[in-house]
Formats: structure tokens, C-alpha cells, sequence
């Protein structure tokens, strides 16, 4: 819960914040061991009502978490502690409301002794990657906290970069889409029905793709509001199966596996996101058993994260990932991948190698994504005039034939 309070600090300047807690008592005990001087404290309902009505407000963005982290090494690496850090942060963020409650509540728990991973666990302000949370505990442990955060705003810039750049690559493809089906709309609601209206006048027999395309325009205009809930449903009903529903997600995710060129996109991306996570871990001395098993929770696909959560488990007993990757039955992973792999757990150089391989795979996917992206428009545009010109030719047929009759 999240209180907010007015009162005193330690050197007797006003303060206006807030403050997480499990209950008021435990707010006020808070604020006591601060040596904070509350007059008064309560419930921030208006964030209760913006968390309950906003439930996807509660995802941190790439770009934001990984500003944060790139600051946060920057503090530390001078030498600032890192209580103080946050509260510079605080001050940074001060304009943005929620990252501000984010920051004091990270405070607070700092403040209480309790180490950064585990504030950045307890805070329910936002939700953070458990990569994230994963890397920061392996961090602290071996002292190596600066440099992590370091390399972790790199990755989470880079991946950042990808979804912008595809988010960015739609916008016309989706911008064709909607005037095509804005077209498709105004000529079976209102072109068509007048044409058919003289063809009826003239007691002319309609060929079959007429007939079709009018049938199509009347039951459009009879129940398009059937029509637009019935999509609206099947969406709805699809992302919310694929974000809730474990075993939806795994058929969709492994259907996706078997698309040729969609399959190479997702196999590169998780590829290249697992070996840059275990390049960073393992050059920061994380053991190599329990950096493959962190970097296997940021795989976005179900089939290739339960691959490589399998065989993660199984490295613990002594076996070798490449060997355990080859075996497996769902996915037959890239055999470039898989060599380069065996040569870096041989040659006991397996950081630089991981390393290189993301770098290679991140290019290779980037290019892959562009070139798919450059013939999606043209496709796109295909189907829409095939579309389209169906309709036309479903009009002029009844004219031509009745020129010929005549």
C-alpha cells in the first residue's frame, strides 16, 4: 500500500512524499525510523484507483528501466552510495508521479537494510523483468553492481531499439490496412447496392461472383455491429488466452515455430537475447550452470524457454548444454548456434563466444526483420486490390453482358 505524508525531516525542512507500507502502523513505524516528523499520513487512494482501472500502466518501459540503470551506474561508479543514488534518481524523475512513488518506496526498503533486489521485488509500483531482478542479486553478491547495471541498460536499450524500429516499420503497413478496409466497407455498404438496384430494375440475371458480393454487402449492412463485436470478441478472447493461458501460449508460440521465415525471426531474437544475458553474466563471474538458467527466463517463446530451462537444469549435473540442446525433441535449434556453443564450452572461452554469437544473431535478425517488413507493404497492398478489383469485376460483369445483349 501507498501512504502520503507531510511532516518534518532530520534537519527540519517541510517534506510532502510517500511512502510503501503493508499497513498505517507500519507506515508510521517507517517514518519514526527515518527520523521523519509526520503531521499527517494517509492512504493514496487516487493511486489505488489509477493502479485498479490501469492494470498495463504497471509494466516499466524498456527505455525508462534502462535510463535508470545506466544512471544508477554512473552514480555508483563515483562513488555514491546507493540510497543516495535513488534519492538522486527521485530528484531526476521528480515530474513523473509514479516513478516518483517507485523511488521512494525503493528508498524506503533500502533504508529498513534490505538489499536492492530484494526493494525492487517487494515495490509493487511496477513490475520488473525477473531477469532484471535475477541479475541485480547475482550482482551484489559478488560485488559487481556498477557493472551489471552497466551492461544491462546496453541490452535493455538495444532491445528497446528493435520493438521501436518494428513499431515504427507497421505504422504504414497498418495505415494501408485501414483505408483498405475502410474502402472495402463504404463499397459494399453504399457503391454496391445501387448498382445492384439497376441490375434489378432491368430484371437482369447477376453471374455467381456478383451474387457473392452482394450477399456480402447485405449481410454487412444488415449486421455489421454483429460483425464488429464478433471481431472485437475473437481479439479480445485471443490475447487474453495468450497472455493468461499457459498451454494456449505454448500452441501458438510452437504454430509460429513452423512458419518458415517468422521462425528465423523468433529463433534469432531469443538466441541473441540469451547469449548476450549469459555473455554479461559469466563475464561478471556468475557460474556458468546458474547464468544459463537466469538468462533462460528473458526467451519471450514458450517452446524455445522451456528448451532451454530444461537443459539449464540438466548443466547443473555435469552434462553440456550443447550436447543437451542437440538431444532435445521440440525444437531443432541453429546447428551454427549449437557448434559455436560446443567450441566455446571446449576451448573454456564460452563468455567471449556467447558474446559474439549474440552480436552476430542481433544483426542477422535486424536484417531479417527489415527485409520482412519491406515485403509485407507490397503483399499487403496485393491482397487489398485483389480484393478490391474482385469487387469491381463482380460490378462489371452484369454491364458487359448487358452491352452483349443488346
Amino acid at each position: 500500500m501507498l501512504f502520503r505524508y507531510k511532516g518534518l525531516d532530520s534537519s527540519g525542512e517541510k517534506i510532502n512524499s510517500k511512502i510503501e507500507a503493508d499497513d498505517l502502523n507500519h507506515a508510521k513505524l517507517k517514518l519514526r525510523s527515518q527520523n521523519i516528523l509526520y503531521e499527517d499520513i494517509k492512504e493514496d487512494y487516487l493511486y489505488f484507483l489509477d493502479n485498479f482501472f490501469s492494470k498495463n500502466k504497471s509494466s516499466i518501459s524498456l527505455s525508462t528501466l534502462s535510463n535508470i540503470s545506466r544512471e544508477l551506474s554512473i552514480y555508483l561508479k563515483s562513488g555514491i552510495s546507493l540510497v543516495g543514488a535513488v534519492k538522486l534518481l527521485n530528484i531526476t524523475y521528480k515530474e513523473n508521479k509514479k516513478l516518483n512513488a517507485f523511488f521512494e518506496s525503493i528508498s524506503s526498503y533500502l533504508n529498513e537494510g534490505k538489499s536492492f533486489h530484494s526493494a525492487l521485488e517487494i515495490q509493487n509500483i511496477y513490475k520488473i523483468p525477473e531477469f532484471y531482478i535475477q541479475s541485480i542479486k547475482v550482482s551484489e553478491s559478488g560485488g559487481l553492481l556498477e557493472n551489471i547495471l552497466e551492461e544491462l541498460s546496453s541490452f535493455l536499450k538495444d532491445q528497446d531499439r528493435i520493438v521501436k524500429q518494428a513499431k515504427n516499420s507497421l505504422i504504414y503497413p497498418l495505415f494501408i490496412l485501414i483505408v483498405a478496409i475502410g474502402s472495402i466497407i463504404f463499397m459494399l455498404s453504399f457503391v454496391v447496392p445501387k448498382i445492384t438496384a439497376i441490375f434489378v430494375q432491368l430484371d437482369q440475371e447477376l453471374p455467381l461472383i456478383t451474387k457473392i458480393v452482394v450477399g456480402a454487402g447485405d449481410i454487412f449492412f444488415e449486421y455489421y455491429w454483429v460483425i464488429v463485436l464478433f471481431i472485437v470478441f475473437i481479439i479480445g478472447s485471443f490475447l487474453y488466452l495468450y497472455k493468461y493461458n499457459y498451454s494456449f501460449r505454448y500452441f501458438i508460440d510452437k504454430s509460429l515455430l513452423h512458419i518458415p521465415y517468422i521462425k528465423s525471426i523468433l529463433e534469432y531474437s531469443d538466441l541473441s537475447r540469451f547469449a548476450y544475458m549469459n555473455s554479461i553474466l559469466i563475464s561478471s563471474g556468475v557460474p556458468v550452470a546458474k547464468s544459463f538458467n537466469l538468462s533462460s527466463e528473458i526467451l519471450k517463446n514458450t517452446v524455445l524457454k522451456s528448451i532451454f530451462k530444461t537443459a539449464s537444469n540438466k548443466v547443473v549435473e555435469g552434462e553440456k548444454l550443447s550436447k543437451i540442446l542437440k538431444e532435445n525433441k521440440l525444437f531443432n535449434l541453429d546447428k551454427a548456434f549449437m557448434q559455436a556453443l560446443a567450441v566455446g564450452e571446449d576451448t573454456s572461452q564460452i563468455g567471449k563466444m556467447l558474446e559474439n554469437l549474440a552480436k552476430l544473431y542481433n544483426q542477422s535478425n535486424k536484417d531479417k526483420i527489415t527485409v520482412f517488413l519491406s515485403l509485407l507493404e507490397p503483399f499487403m497492398m496485393l491482397v487489398v486490390g485483389g480484393i478490391i478489383g474482385f469487387i469491381v469485376i463482380a460490378m462489371l460483369l452484369p454491364i458487359f453482358s448487358i452491352s452483349v445483349s443488346r
